[in-house]
């Protein structure tokens, strides 16, 4: 449990969700910044805290959420940091995905193969390549 006094002093501003609640239609919540995170398709709001102070968040699938909207002190820096999650992602991706490799057994082209479209035969300026 966090102690209230320890707690951050600098205030990091509000967001306010908007969302389709399935029982009470167009949901707008206003939460600290820090309450909110995108995470896995989802939007991740905290609602409030138990009897033993854990927290209970909301997940709210991406799809129903029309928009959140949050105050923040530079515009610039929180794209950086959209830019710099993106730049990360890619680069796992990169890592499970390869790129532009092949293996060293398969022919690799520098042309693209030619395939005159009104016969059956391949063009003859590119056949001289192979």
């Amino acid at each position: 449990m966090v102690d209230e006094d320890l707690e951050l002093e600098e205030d990091l501003g509000e967001a306010t969700i908007v969302y389709e609640d399935p029982a009470d239609g167009t949901v707008e919540k206003q939460v600290p910044n820090e309450h909110v995170a995108y995470f896995q398709d989802h939007w991740i709001v905290k609602t409030e805290e138990d009897d033993r102070g854990r927290d209970i968040v909301r997940r709210i699938p991406a799809r129903r959420v029309h928009y959140v909207e949050r105050t923040v002190e530079e515009f610039e820096e929180e794209v950086k940091t959209l830019y710099d999650r993106v730049e990360s992602m890619a680069s796992r991706l990169q890592t499970k995905i390869p790129i532009g490799g092949g293996d060293a057994d398969t022919e690799q082209r520098e042309d693209p193969y030619r395939i005159d479209v009104d016969s059956d035969t391949p063009d003859p300026d590119d056949s001289a390549d192979r």
